[in-house]
């Protein structure tokens, strides 16, 4: 499952969620993408057998990487077959061709060749955010997602979800290009795909970007 929806920004009730499948699949395993969430939002994921996220996204960093938690009760469980240089404890020891000493758990999904440039700028995008601090970011931005939401409703527009603790809110507008096309190289992230228009506001938006967006669609609202 996805915590946060990237389509519209809905966070899945994780404490329900977990209730009910432990409650009618025991056995189940929970694997629990936190892209949309993780360097943004206040998390608490007790219960997952797996956590999974790319690098990008809320975290800062670049494409082409990922994270994976694995909680160490849970590693012989899973723990990947595939093979690989980081995989391997042995994999350049004398005795590799005998036998195949396999880490455990979440180190066993480091197969092949890392793609380095993305785990470099991980690296320095988390100790920033760190810096900063995860519950300080959302203290900062959650009540500028509820503004936003609050000013769509004013304006006549509803929102594709509730507001939540995430840093989404999207909606549908006819004139959604063009309100993308005018904030696309501003400091408001908005994302459009057939209608659709998606706002993720992070620790460095401010309330003048949410102003700026809102200026920019009474605008085109205006011309209507």
């Amino acid at each position: 499952m996805s915590l946060v929806s990237f389509y519209n920004g809905w966070r899945l009730p994780w404490e329900a969620f977990v209730d009910a499948v432990r409650a009618k699949a025991p056995q189940a395993i929970i694997s629990v993408d936190v892209t949309q969430a993780l360097g943004r939002c206040v998390l608490n994921i007790t219960g997952a057998d797996i956590v999974i996220s790319s690098t990008h996204k809320w975290l800062l960093g670049i494409h082409g990487g990922c994270v994976v938690g694995v909680p160490a009760a849970g590693g012989n469980r899973l723990t990947t077959k595939a093979g690989g240089w980081y995989h391997i404890r042995n994999a350049f020891d004398a005795d590799r061709f005998d036998h195949a000493d396999q880490r455990i758990g979440a180190a066993s999904y480091a197969v092949g060749m890392p793609s380095f440039a993305p785990i470099y700028a991980l690296n320095a995008s988390m100790e920033f955010l760190l810096s900063i601090g995860v519950e300080q970011i959302a203290r900062h931005a959650d009540p500028m997602v509820r503004s936003v939401y609050e000013g769509l409703l004013e304006r006549g527009i509803p929102p594709l979800a509730a507001p939540t603790t995430s840093g989404i809110v999207a909606f549908k507008h006819p004139n959604a290009e063009r309100i993308h096309q005018t904030l696309r190289s501003e400091q408001v992230h908005v994302m459009h795909q057939a209608g659709r228009l998606r706002l993720a506001l992070h620790g460095y938006n401010t309330k003048a970007d949410v102003g700026r967006f809102f200026e920019v669609l009474d605008s085109i609202l205006a011309q209507r």
